[in-house]
């Protein structure tokens, strides 16, 4: 008796997987090129069907239908599915150019006010500056800035938030100092 190359699969010969790809690569390939015209996404979906279909190699039954017949059937199912797929997916290509767009204006807008807020330091009163400077700069808590500076611990929290307060009146759009004034 001799078997297919499906059969030889199911059956545990492993000469035949080769053979198979070898035999029906071809085929599948023309199909999933009409699928996808990503090369690499075809190339994924072929790598795809053979895996289904060598799982599947004990189910063919030659009485039913010829082997390549098979083999496009098999093919087709899995590649509509993939295409289904992939329909399902949100793009993401479009999503992470609108992260990327929003980073950069973002940043720009961070950058700027942070260009404008370190300009303003040097208009503080010397003592605002100095624990503004150590605590942004150089990161230290309000108790190292104290321990640093030989002040209080509220004072240090005191010329913070003072500072920081006139920084934000400076940095605040000019329509607003006009209501408040």
């Amino acid at each position: 008796m001799t078997f297919t190359l499906l059969q030889r699969i199911a059956r545990g010969e492993r000469d035949a997987v080769e053979a198979c790809l070898d035999r029906y690569a071809p085929l599948v390939w023309s199909i999933a090129r009409r699928f996808f015209r990503d090369r690499t996404e075809a190339e994924d979906a072929v790598q795809d069907v053979f895996i289904d279909l060598w799982s599947k190699a004990s189910r063919y039954d030659p009485s039913v239908a010829e082997e390549p017949v098979f083999v496009a059937m098999i093919a087709r199912r899995r590649l509509i599915d993939r295409l289904r797929r992939k329909r399902r997916e949100p793009a993401a290509e479009s999503l992470e150019a609108a992260v990327e767009v929003a980073d950069t204006q973002a940043s720009a807008e961070t950058g700027g006010d942070a260009a404008r807020a370190a300009k303003l330091l040097d208009t503080l009163r010397p003592e605002q500056r100095e624990v503004l400077e150590l605590s942004i700069y150089q990161g230290l808590s309000h108790s190292e800035v104290a321990g640093r500076l030989g002040i209080p611990l509220g004072t240090v929290k005191t010329h913070v938030r003072r500072g920081l307060m006139a920084l934000r009146e400076r940095l605040a759009p000019p329509s607003r100092h006009l209501g408040t004034a």
